[in-house]
């Protein structure tokens, strides 16, 4: 049994001891069943190509490459001489013939093991080309006809909040950010907003005391104003910033590296993400990313040279996927993690003057790791689509990117169907992702069968929420409100994170919001659940205690 099996198994059981039936309940219904795979320690890696890869010149289209060259004389991929592209496989049908740009080496290497899997003709409906709106369309669930899904949170942090509700040893963020000085729209929730923590720029041995030197003494007494609410919020973020970076730092320094790396960015950014999972941190999607995509000019370097940018940051991609999963493999932390590479938008088919190309709207997506069932979803996309009436675009999306995304988090993390439908819903063809998932993405052995699905304590029932309670992290109280028209009184139990309940009451609210002072409460987690009036549903919110 690996050391972290048996400290998981220790904790878990230890806890599910102490607390009462209902919250026992609840954990269980998280834990696998005896049929099913553990998935306690599985994590997401996101890698986003910023700036909209050219996919054309990734994956080249080698039944039509004859329509590829002449959209791109000066730019393409040769098919002879030492530059020519990679073949990918020739078994496959010759709608799905295949060749890698040469820079690709190392993800030839992975489509050989059986653990890398090109998506085709990724995209969403009405593809928006504005490198900001795609991305937040990307990052909130939505896609070009609606923001239904909600324009202010991120499906991620939707997600995060529902499936790890029952996460009870929260010391660490759900999910590390690294490539990016700014914070990621994708993992804003609801409720808690401190979901991820972004450590670009950071040394993470030393994190924790480099952020920690940094505060100072907070003020002791808040005024009763906006101005105060505004600072409380402030100073909560950041103690709640220094616990996370403990953790940071503390699993950094107890992790290792099993490969060696390229010296570059995202080399560098996956190598601190393997340490991290090997130093046992628990968070459970890590997102690192590579600029530099959006290549209006010199993608190549001139004329029939496909050395160039486009190739340079192809390389570095490519190199560093592959010693990221060498790097797992060795540590026996590979059948843990599947990875991903995302793009806010492709390129156009035909090549402007510049040796380079405009915005378009299909890209291929890269899904790889001991978990994957290697191979090719969907075919070649359709140049002949590409003229000058529609700007040469090619418009076909084969792939929703929230079907690849879909299929993950129920597949390989597990989760049921509503929890899905509450992070993203197509709400263009009034469908959940989940009937619209990709066969065969995820191998047999690692993925999660229908029974097997399995919801945190937010259950189908609950999905949608009554209550909002606010802040979170608190410091020294909380508002509990609602929008439920007619309900005057919440009935509320509060557990401490081993499940022994602390206060049972029913308050009275005023103007649907009633204040709780918990000034008295030691730091750590708690677990706040409300009772609907006249009804047994109930719901469960994790809050945390600075």
């Amino acid at each position: 049994m690996k050391r972290r099996d048996f400290i998981r198994l220790s904790s878990a059981a230890s806890a599910l001891a102490l607390t009462p039936l209902e919250l026992q309940a609840a954990l269980k219904s998280f834990m696998p069943f005896a049929n099913c795979p553990d998935i306690s320690n599985r994590k997401l890696v996101l890698i986003n190509l910023a700036g909209a890869n050219d996919g054309l010149n990734t994956v080249i289209p080698i039944n039509q490459y004859d329509t590829y060259s002449n959209l791109r004389p000066n730019i393409k991929v040769p098919n002879t001489g030492n530059s020519k592209f990679i073949t990918l496989d020739t078994t496959l049908t010759d709608q799905q013939q295949i060749g890698l740009n040469p820079a690709l080496v190392g993800f030839k290497s992975l489509y050989d093991e059986g653990i890398l899997r090109i998506m085709q003709s990724v995209g969403y409906p009405s593809q928006n080309k504005s490198h900001f709106k795609s991305t937040d369309l990307y990052l909130t669930g939505n896609d070009g006809n609606s923001l239904l899904n909600g324009a202010d949170t991120g499906w991620i942090g939707r997600f995060m909040e529902l499936y790890y509700a029952d996460l009870i040893l929260e010391t660490f963020p759900l999910a590390v950010e690294i490539g990016s000085n700014k914070t990621s729209l994708g993992f804003h929730a609801e409720e808690a907003h401190g979901l991820s923590l972004n450590i670009t720029g950071q040394d993470p041995s030393g994190f924790y005391s480099v952020l920690n030197g940094l505060g100072g003494v907070p003020p002791q007494h808040l005024p009763d104003s906006d101005y105060g609410k505004q600072l409380e919020f402030i100073n909560n973020t950041d103690s709640l910033s220094n616990t996370y970076a403990n953790a940071i730092s503390t699993a950094f320094n107890a992790g290792t590296n099993g490969a060696s790396y390229p010296d570059t960015d995202l080399s560098n950014q996956l190598k601190t993400v393997a340490r991290l999972i090997s130093g046992d941190l628990g968070s459970k999607v890590y997102m690192v990313r590579i600029s530099g995509f959006d290549t209006h000019n010199a993608q190549v370097q001139g004329l029939g040279d496909v050395t160039g940018r486009h190739h340079d940051l192809l390389t570095e991609l490519s190199e560093a996927i592959k010693a990221f999963t060498t790097d797992l493999k060795r540590q026996h932390l590979d059948e843990d993690i599947v990875g991903l590479t995302f793009s806010e938008f492709g390129r156009k088919a035909k090549e402007n003057g510049n040796f380079g190309t405009d915005h378009g709207e299909i890209a291929p997506m890269f899904v790889f790791g001991t978990p994957v069932h290697g191979g090719v979803s969907g075919t070649n996309p359709d140049l002949t689509e590409a003229t000058a009436n529609n700007n040469y675009q090619i418009q076909t999306v084969q792939h929703d990117y929230r079907q690849t995304f879909a299929t993950l988090l129920q597949d390989f993390i597990g989760a049921d169907n509503a929890v899905i439908d509450a992070a993203f819903f197509n709400h263009t063809l009034n469908d959940s992702f989940t009937n619209q998932k990709v066969d065969t993405l995820i191998k047999d052995e690692f993925s999660i069968a229908t029974n097997c699905t399995v919801l945190s304590l937010a259950d189908s029932a609950s999905l949608n929420k009554t209550w909002t309670i606010h802040p979170n992290p608190f410091s020294s109280e909380i508002n509990i409100s609602t929008a439920a028209q007619g309900v005057s009184t919440v009935s509320f139990q509060i557990f401490n994170a081993s499940g022994v309940l602390l206060m049972e009451t029913t308050e009275t609210l005023d103007a649907n919001t009633f204040t709780l002072g918990l000034k008295h409460l030691s730091s750590g987690i708690y677990f706040f659940q409300t009772t609907i009036a006249n009804s047994n549903r109930k719901e469960i919110h994790k809050l945390i205690k600075l």
